[in-house]
This record gives structure tokens, C-alpha cells and sequence, in this order.
């Protein structure tokens, strides 16, 4: 049976020529830019040195680690690696998987620590392994209206289903259910008359094992992210991210860029969200804990819950057996195993860039400028001191990103609502090692649900606040859209 419960998000995306029939507009003239000092090192002193031409182009540890580092990451790669098991086993130090969970391991979602992407088919045809379908209502209770006002949650939890759909589980028990896509073609011409055909997609769930969703459940797809440069990223000064939010648009450039207030488990306060999708998440030892606990069923120190994302009307789950321990801390990913997953997801280097010096980058650079689309996806920042990792600290790194939240527009709107960011609001994307996608895990797919199969239809989909830098992009000639698309993939 399948459940109607679909993405709002379905305003026609604009379509047709650009320019009247075919013509094709004049090149534009524009200077090609220069490269910058540093540039070819986008995370600075910690920018892998090794190769980029194999799978493992996103696994390296950050340069300048140090021997002990090198050995933490280690031993934190074989964290991210390991493959959980259900409990009782003769194996406790990996026992503890589920009840309910949407992989075993880590790396089984992000591929080579790299970006996931959605099914190619619907199950049982194929399985969403690195793409999940988080789910929430609106507050119904003053409890949780207050929760969400304090920022001690960024969303309510589907009662039943809990914070995402988790289609897989151990043995004895019935995942919850699976997603349902259907793509429906929608065909953009850009000047010059070249035919795009984008595919729209429509999300809902089938097969649900613990009757039916909420009448108002809402559901976001998400792909899971690449994991280098995390730890730079959290590095970056709060203040610096804060002073290129403009949410009234004072300066009248149609970009308005704000922040998100969330609830760190690890520091107990309301800190700068930064990372996540919609920025819903403020540090990689939060993401570490949260993705732990809800995808793989894992408790750990930040969330010591052994069922997971089990809910109280799953009562099967909640009574099953867990693998916590006291010489685990009394949770299943004890605390040196955390830090260790920990510290390896803040050493995933940023690779080099690939010829940064290129002709035709450095044309597609000055164009990147020119469109518009550093507006939001911000060249560079300082970071700051990052305690215990001076590697980390005090580097100019080029993620191009602001970590700001921008509307995005109704065709990419999911209609989810997290901590401050709207149902049309996402985090700027930081574009470092995207031309690298293909290589590491052997796709293209792009966006927060892997809609986009490449690079253009990527910038294509944008709208709202980028609607005129995708306009301006769509009106290149078909030289200069190859430009830029050649700097974005070079980064």
C-alpha cells in the first residue's frame, strides 16, 4: 500500500527559451580572473597532499596532523568503518545495531566519506542506504511549542515513525516502511538552444510496518553529505559567519542571508548551526552523536537512548535488547571510541584543487563572480584557534560557502521547518571537492535529494534568492556556462 503523503514543493519550474527561438547572445566580454595566493590549497596548510585521482581523494587525514593525530585517525577510520551488529553478541564491542536503523556503519553512507545519493529505483529494486526521509509535525502542544522556542529542539517528532524513517531492522522486527520517488521530467532551454530536461520528484512512503503517519506529517529527503573539511569548518570564528547575514536585505542585493540558532548537545547552550542541510546542527561532535544514535541505532555519550530513534508506540523495539556496558560507559559507542569517530570526521582533508591555473578555470572564475554566485557561495574564510589542533587553526580556506541560510525558492522548498530556517530556507552548500564527486563515489547526483545529476542542473534548480544569478547563468553563451561549470568542477 502506498501512503500519499507528498512534498508540497511543486510550483512549475520556469521553463522555455531564454532568448527568443535559438539566438545565441554575444560572448561576454569579461578579464579572466587571476589565481589568488593559496588558492590551489582550498584548506589551507591542512589540504591533502596526496592524490586525487582515486576513490580515495576524500579519505586523507588533514596535513600536518602529527604522528599521534595520524594514529587517532586511524583508529577513527576503523570506527567509521565498522559494520554494527544486534545485540546479545559475542562481538560487544560492536553490538548495539538498531532496533530500527537506515545502515550498519558510517561509511555505508557516506561512500569513501563522500556524498551519497538517492535510489536509482524503489524498493525492493533498490534501497535507500544513503538517503533518509527525516519526518516531523507541526507542535501540537504547548510542551512543544516551548520546546522549539527555547531552541532545545529544531522539530517535533512524527509520534509514531520519531525524527526519520528508518527502513531497515534487526532480525525479529519490521523496518518502518520505505520511500516511494516518482520524477517527473521538466525541460529548461538556456540560450543558445540547449535543451536541459531537469527531473522533479515527488516523495512518499510505502509499505509502513506501524499504521499510518500523522494526517500532517511532513517529509524531507536528505542525502548524506561529504565529510571533508568539517573540521575547518567548525574552526571558522562564529562572528565571522554571523557578519555576512543580511535578514532584512539592508543592502538591497536581493541576498539575505541568516543564521540558525540551535541547541548543541555537547556544550549545552544555543550555539551558531553550521552544519546539516538546514545548518541544524552547531559541531561535529553533535552531528557525531545524533547520526550515530538515529541511523545506526547507536547510544553513545551525547545520546545515551540504546533504542534509538525508537518512539513509546513501538514498544517491541523499545523492549529489546541493547548493547550497553559498563566498560563502554554504560552506552554502546563508548566515550574514547566517540572522540576517536570524532576526531577522524574533523580530519577529513579538503583536497587540492586541479588546475586552478587553467585558461578556461580562470575565465569560469571571473564568471562565478560575475553571475552572482559568490554572493552566497563566499570564497573564503580565516579560521580561528581550534583547541588542541593547531593544524585546524588560523588557515585561509576556500570552502565557498557563508554557512548562511538562504530561501531557496518553492521548487526546491520541502515544506520542513528546522529550528530558524523555513520550509524553503537552506544552508549554502560549500562547493570544495565537488568536481571530485564521480571519482570518489561514482555519481554526480547533487542537492539535499540528489535531483540534480550534475552541475548545471544543480544551478538550475535554484531559485528565490538565486533566481538571478540562475537567470543570468541560463543566458551565457554555451562557451561561458562551460567555463564556469569547469571552475565550479575544478574546486
Amino acid at each position: 500500500m502506498l501512503l500519499p503523503v507528498v512534498l508540497a514543493a511543486l510550483v512549475p519550474l520556469a521553463v522555455g527559451a531564454v532568448l527568443a527561438g535559438n539566438e545565441t547572445p554575444p560572448t561576454a566580454s569579461i578579464t579572466p580572473a587571476t589565481l589568488e595566493a593559496g588558492e590551489e590549497w582550498p584548506g589551507g596548510s591542512a589540504t591533502s597532499r596526496q592524490s586525487v585521482d582515486n576513490r580515495d581523494a576524500f579519505s586523507h587525514f588533514s596535513h600536518g596532523i602529527g604522528f599521534e593525530g595520524e594514529m587517532n585517525f586511524r583508529i577513527g577510520n576503523s570506527v567509521f568503518r565498522r559494520l554494527w551488529v544486534s545485540a546479545p553478541s559475542s562481538t560487544t564491542a560492536s553490538d548495539g545495531l538498531g532496533p530500527l536503523y537506515n545502515a550498519r556503519g558510517c561509511q555505508n553512507c557516506h561512500i569513501k566519506d563522500g556524498r551519497g545519493r538517492p535510489p536509482q529505483a524503489n524498493w525492493p529494486d533498490d534501497t535507500a542506504v544513503s538517503m533518509i526521509l527525516k519526518l516531523s509535525i507541526p507542535p501540537e502542544t504547548d510542551e512543544q511549542k516551548q520546546l522549539l522556542a527555547d531552541k532545545k529542539a529544531t522539530f517535533i517528532p512524527e509520534p509514531v515513525y520519531g525524527r526519520q524513517l528508518q527502513n531497515i531492522a534487526i532480525q525479529g522486527h519490521a523496518g518502518e516502511g520505505h520511500p516511494h520517488i516518482t520524477y517527473t521530467d521538466v525541460t529548461v532551454t538556456l540560450a543558445g538552444g540547449e535543451v536541459v530536461t531537469l527531473r522533479r520528484p515527488e516523495y512518499s512512503v510505502a509499505h509502513l510496518s506501524y499504521g499510518p503517519l500523522h494526517p500532517h506529517v511532513r517529509l524531507s529527503p536528505r542525502v548524506a553529505p561529504p565529510m571533508i573539511g568539517l573540521g575547518l569548518i567548525e574552526a571558522i570564528p562564529e562572528a565571522d559567519i554571523r557578519a555576512g547575514a543580511d535578514p532584512g536585505d539592508a543592502d538591497g542585493d536581493g541576498i539575505s542571508g541568516r543564521v540558525n540558532e540551535v541547541w548543541s548537545l555537547s556544550k549545552a547552550q544555543v550555539m551558531l548551526g553550521r552544519f546539516g542541510w538546514k545548518a541544524g546542527v552547531a559541531s561535529v561532535r553533535d552531528q557525531s552523536g545524533i547520526a550515530a544514535a538515529n541511523d545506526i541505532g547507536l547510544s553513545n555519550p551525547l545520546v545515551p537512548h540504546p533504542s534509538g530513534d525508537c518512539t513509546p508506540a513501538q514498544t517491541a523495539c523499545l523492549d529489546a535488547p541493547n548493547g550497553n556496558s559498563d566498560h563502554t560507559g554504560g552506552v554502546e559507542l563508548g566515550g574514547e571510541l566517540f572522540d576517536l569517530l570524532v576526531f577522524y570526521s574533523e580530519n577529513l582533508a579538503v583536497p587540492a584543487r586541479r588546475d586552478p591555473e587553467d585558461a578556461t578555470v580562470l575565465r569560469g572564475k571571473a564568471l562565478f563572480h560575475q553571475v552572482g554566485c559568490a554572493a552566497c557561495h563566499r570564497p573564503t574564510f580565516t579560521t580561528g584557534e581550534f583547541e588542541g589542533q593547531p593544524h585546524l587553526s588560523g588557515q585561509k580556506i576556500w570552502p565557498y560557502s557563508d554557512f548562511l541560510l538562504h530561501d531557496m525558492g518553492e521548487d526546491l522548498a520541502d515544506g520542513w521547518p528546522e529550528g530558524d530556517a523555513s520550509g524553503s530556507e537552506w544552508r549554502t552548500a560549500p562547493l570544495w571537492g565537488v568536481g571530485l564527486t564521480e571519482t570518489v563515489v561514482g555519481h554526480t547526483f547533487l542537492l539535499h535529494d540528489g535531483r540534480a545529476r550534475n552541475v548545471q542542473e544543480a544551478i538550475l534548480w535554484h531559485g528565490g534568492e538565486a533566481q538571478r544569478a540562475r537567470d543570468t547563468y541560463a543566458a551565457l553563451t554555451p562557451e561561458d556556462r562551460a567555463a564556469l561549470l569547469a571552475f565550479v568542477n575544478s574546486l
